[in-house]
């Protein structure tokens, strides 16, 4: 592959993925947003097993929440660093690059949602207290993916 061929595959792959992202973050906000009107206390996790509709409403959630951000910090990232001619590095590194352009707020923000989305994944808490918790720090943080898919998406469109 030549040199321009193989940039115009790299801007290719970042146009899919922008797509991409821009859907699971809409499918993301969906569930969410549902997830809400259930309950907004979460009450029905007390007595989870008598609702098994809403765990599956949870369930969806905490897969759109996992999957964008895993399509965001490690596809969509990587992609737009190598498009600016960055340098791709560890996660971290890439992280901080992306913190230093302002795509994401805060790396201790991003590493706060991935630690939730890994909470929420394995969610076999007996401490539904806890589980509550997460729930509610994690669509708290809804609204930091639904920036940095922004930030990414709309960010140097036309980067050449």
């Amino acid at each position: 592959m030549t040199d321009n061929s193989s940039r115009t595959a790299l801007f290719s792959r970042l146009d899919h993925l922008r797509r991409v992202v821009i859907k699971e973050c809409n499918y993301l906000k969906y569930s969410a947003e549902g997830l809400k009107q259930i309950d907004p206390q979460f009450q029905w996790l007390d007595v989870g097993e008598q609702h098994a509709e809403f765990a599956e409403k949870l369930d969806a959630f905490v897969s759109r929440f996992y999957r964008l951000q895993d399509t965001l910090g490690y596809k969509l990232l990587s992609t737009y660093l190598s498009v600016r001619l960055e340098p791709i590095g560890t996660v971290l590194d890439n992280l901080n690059r992306a913190e230093k352009f302002g795509i994401i707020p805060s790396v201790a923000d991003w590493i706060e949602a991935r630690s939730l989305r890994n909470n929420l994944v394995h969610e076999y808490t007996e401490d539904i207290d806890k589980l509550r918790q997460i729930i509610f720090r994690a669509l708290e943080l809804v609204s930091m993916l639904e920036a940095v898919t922004q930030n990414l998406c709309q960010q140097d469109a036309n980067i050449s």
